[in-house]
Parts: C-alpha cells; sequence; structure tokens
C-alpha cells in the first residue's frame, strides 16, 4: 500500500514533495526579488512574479520528471535544471505581455532576478 506523502520514487525521478519543495522556494526567492525591485504599489505584479515563478517551476518538474531529463549532462546540471527557468522566463514574459506592469523596466529586472533564482534553486535543491 503507498502513501500519497511517501518520499520514494521510481530510481532517477523526484517525488512531488520534492518538486513542490523546490516550487516554493523559488517562489519565495523570486517574491523577494520582486518585492525588492518593483514598486509598493505593483502588488499585483509582485504577486504574479511569486506565483508564475513557482507555478513554472513545479509544472516543469512535475511533467518533466524522468530519469532521461534528470540526469546530470554536464557535472551538477541536467537538462530539467536548465529547462525549468525557460519557462519560468516564458510565464513571466507572458503576463507581461497580458497585463503591462507598473514598471517594465523594474519589472523586467525582476522578471532575470527570478530567472536566476529558479536555475540556482533547481541546481542546488533537486
Amino acid at each position: 500500500m503507498t502513501s500519497a506523502y511517501t518520499l520514494a520514487t521510481a530510481p532517477g525521478t523526484f517525488s512531488h514533495a520534492h518538486i513542490a519543495l523546490t516550487a516554493c522556494v523559488t517562489g519565495v526567492l523570486a517574491l523577494a526579488a520582486a518585492a525588492w525591485r518593483l514598486p509598493r504599489r505593483a502588488w499585483i505584479d509582485i504577486a504574479a512574479v511569486t506565483v508564475l515563478s513557482a507555478a513554472s517551476v513545479y509544472l516543469w518538474r512535475a511533467s518533466a520528471n524522468m530519469p532521461q531529463l534528470n540526469d546530470d549532462g554536464l557535472p551538477g546540471f541536467s537538462a530539467n535544471d536548465w529547462a525549468a527557468p525557460v519557462l519560468t522566463y516564458v510565464f513571466l514574459g507572458a503576463y507581461a505581455q497580458l497585463r503591462t506592469p507598473a514598471d517594465p523596466r523594474r519589472y523586467a529586472q525582476a522578471r532575470a532576478l527570478a530567472v536566476i533564482a529558479s536555475l540556482a534553486v533547481n541546481v542546488i535543491t533537486i
């Protein structure tokens, strides 16, 4: 009998709990970056950077959680480590095209920092 909370997974894959933790850490770092770079009145943009960064990491890592993509091609870096930040960039870019941020220049800075955080968290935690 298996439990939804078990951390055991197939070899070469990660549990959904581990992936969710990675996404949460990414979201917290993205929140810090957005709160630092964006004006306080732009709370919708700050929330969007936070939620979209965490969601992009979770959705990518959960959907591409297979040994072939989790194996390190370069020492310390897997294909998933590189791809998750790309999806973060795409999610945040799509948001900016659908709803113009309060301060586009500072939003671009927050987006860049969120992508860097996404890469760092994916390399370090997964």
